[in-house]
């Protein structure tokens, strides 16, 4: 009886046997991994990050709501409130970690030398195997890997991608004006606290240190605020309490001292103006002061008397003493 193993077409049958129980054993270890626990929690992870992402994608429309001048938002101004807001967490964390990962790739890695020796590394690549494949094959294999037609930009693609970094800078701008002029005064006033903390912090930490602390405080501090907005407001309208209490505490305490003061004013400037009549009709009733005539040492005796007869008298008599002229 010829031995088994030196049949060929034992051993091809084996073979096969040996291969389809392989296979069927993969295909249901596969199949019980993919129908697994862990499969399916990431299969329905995965299905609810798309969800989120075509939430997020959807949520790029013109608000409403125009700015105080009137104008137009942008698209972008509901896409980033949709995003901090944590509405789609999935999507939010991604975006932060990729945020984050940009940070870290620029601070730690020469993103532009690394580009640099790809280029070449590829370059070379491609120039060998061409090379190589003319020398050999006498066909270069870089011409076999090459397309039919070229990748292009489509213009519809282009005009829509122009579009949108349009809207992005109109969003910047936008913003930034909304702050400078104090449109919402939390956001200003959360900007100016930023600025005031950067302009000292900036002496000990780094540029990508900063970039690091605002992308946190812009993701984190709206999911704190709505993870405990109860707990939050209820602070809040505390505090907004206190300091209106305070303000109206002060206004009245300023209220009163004005009017002290103008009632102290008032009386001061009625007792100067009494005390001015009183000197003005006081001059007016004083007699007038004429002037006394000068003394004189002089007596009557040191005159000659005046005559007592009267001047017709004396006329007569010296017309008596004339002597007649004869005609």
């Amino acid at each position: 009886m010829a031995d088994s193993t030196t049949n060929p077409a034992v051993n091809g049958t084996s073979v096969d046997s040996l291969k389809g129980t392989f296979d069927a054993d993969a295909q249901a270890a596969y199949n019980q991994i993919a129908s697994g626990p862990v499969a399916q929690n990431v299969k329905d992870q995965s299905a609810k990050t798309s969800a989120e992402f075509s939430n997020l994608a959807n949520a790029r429309q013109t608000p409403s709501q125009p700015a105080a001048t009137g104008q137009p938002l942008t698209h972008y101004h509901s896409f980033f409130s949709e995003l901090l807001s944590w509405n789609n967490p999935r999507a939010s964390s991604i975006a932060y970690a990729s945020v984050v990962s940009l940070i870290f790739v620029a601070r730690y890695l020469d993103v532009i030398r690394y580009t640099f020796k790809l280029t070449y590394m590829a370059l070379g690549v491609t120039i060998l195997a061409e090379v190589a494949g003319k020398t050999i094959v006498g066909n270069g294999l870089a011409t076999q890997l090459r397309p039919r037609k070229y990748y292009t930009v489509p213009r519809e693609t282009l005009d829509s991608l122009i579009g949108d970094v349009h809207e992005l800078i109109n969003f910047f701008v936008i913003e930034s004006q909304r702050i400078l002029f104090a449109e919402n005064v939390s956001a200003s006033t959360a900007a100016a606290v930023g600025a005031f903390l950067s302009y000292y912090l900036v002496k000990i930490v780094p540029y990508w240190g900063l970039a690091l602390v605002a992308t946190t405080l812009l993701f984190f501090v709206p999911l704190i605020y709505t993870t405990n907005q109860e707990l939050i407001d209820h602070h809040l309208k505390q505090a907004s309490d206190v300091v209106n209490s305070q303000t109206e505490q002060l206004r009245q305490v300023a209220t009163r001292h004005t009017s002290q003061a103008t009632e102290i004013t008032k009386q001061y400037m009625g007792d100067y103006t009494h005390k001015a009549q009183q000197m003005l009709r006081g001059r007016s009733a004083s007699p007038e002061i004429s002037p006394k005539p000068a003394q004189s040492n002089l007596k009557d005796t040191d005159f000659p008397q005046a005559p007592k007869q009267s001047f017709k008298s004396a006329e007569g008599a010296a017309d008596e003493e004339e002597p007649l002229i004869a005609a």
